[in-house]
């Protein structure tokens, strides 16, 4: 199979194409011929050398893809062989086979492509764990999402404004606020021009949001304690601003918040599987019924991969960068 290696630490081009024996498959796993895969912010950090894989998951990178399962063992699911899934992975979905637990695939919700089901996995997975599973986003409840154009950003906007929730959201541009407030953003903030402390105290009549779902940490994490109502929740992904920031012990023992943060790729094959049915049973309706849909921003061949990287890197898209495989039966 052809397949993207990570070849040294470094920039868009250490990724190279190479030829690859199709992955050996283990008990409860399927061979998922891929047709697109998506690209997040993990791939980049694992390609810059600061994000090995787990132990016994592939080197290759790659966390979710969308295909076709073509052998394996798919007791104790709903697949069958010849079935269109998309897929979590632990790793390896830069390739034309990918091994995947059975029970980290979900069918192809209806209307989609394989092109739009291939930017589910790792963000909704995320956005689920991150503002239901973990810190739960209640009935009424307001939220203010970092990087609203991301995959991640544009996710949790739609997702939360479909249950009922008040979003807002933060972006580094006019036009990607605009993006995001035509995606149903209550709010979107410019955080280049505007302080979004001083603009969710405005919104918010100065009692704060219930929920922040941040992928800076930095120095946005003393700013998100000032942000947040009490009994509010910080719940942080990513540390893209820096590992260090300051937290007001007092601010978070007076208000009762609580600080949590989680990384998806460590976490047990049974929790994964937990999330992949509470995805089926409560979003995939959602997507079904139009009221979400995924937000692709570029699409590219695998040979493109270089190019698809330098796009991430800049970091200007507003939703997904998916990358294809050609008909490789």
């Amino acid at each position: 199979m052809k397949a993207i290696e990570i070849q040294g630490a470094g920039g868009p081009e250490v990724l190279h194409i190479v030829e690859r024996e199709k992955p050996a498959l283990k008990a409860g796993e399927v061979l998922v011929r891929v047709k697109a895969a998506g690209i997040n912010r993990p791939d980049v950090a694992q390609r810059e050398g600061s994000y090995p894989p787990p132990a016994g998951a592939s080197d290759l990178p790659g966390l979710e893809v969308a295909g076709v399962i073509v052998e394996g063992d798919v007791s104790g699911t709903e697949h069958s062989i010849g079935d269109e899934v998309c897929a979590l992975t632990p790793g390896g979905g830069y390739a034309e086979y990918v091994a995947v637990q059975a029970s980290h695939c979900l069918p192809i919700p209806k209307g989609l492509n394989m092109v739009e089901a291939a930017g589910l996995p790792e963000t909704y997975f995320t956005v689920w764990i991150n503002l239901f599973d973990r810190v739960g986003l209640f009935e009424g409840e307001t939220l203010l999402v970092h990087g609203g154009a991301s995959g991640i950003g544009t996710t949790a906007i739609q997702i939360a404004k479909a249950m009922g929730h008040t979003v807002y959201a933060t972006a580094g541009s006019d036009e990607r606020v605009a993006a995001i407030e035509a995606l149903g953003c209550d709010k979107g903030i410019n955080y280049k021009t505007q302080d979004f402390v001083e603009e969710i105290k405005a919104l918010t009549n100065k009692r704060g949001v219930d929920v922040i779902l941040d992928m800076v940490a930095g120095d946005y994490v003393s700013k998100n304690i000032a942000s947040l109502a009490e009994d509010g929740r910080l719940s942080m992904i990513a540390i893209m601003g820096g590992r260090m920031g300051e937290l007001d012990a007092a601010r978070i023992v007076f208000k009762r918040l609580t600080v949590t943060g989680s990384s998806l790729r460590p976490r047990s094959d049974e929790y994964k599987a937990k999330i992949a049915r509470a995805l089926e049973d409560n979003v995939w309706p959602l997507i079904e019924s139009g009221a979400i849909k995924p937000v692709v921003h570029a699409v590219f061949d695998y040979t493109d991969i270089q190019k698809a990287h330098e796009m991430m890197d800049a970091g200007e898209q507003i939703g997904k960068i998916i990358i294809t495989f050609p008909d490789n039966e």
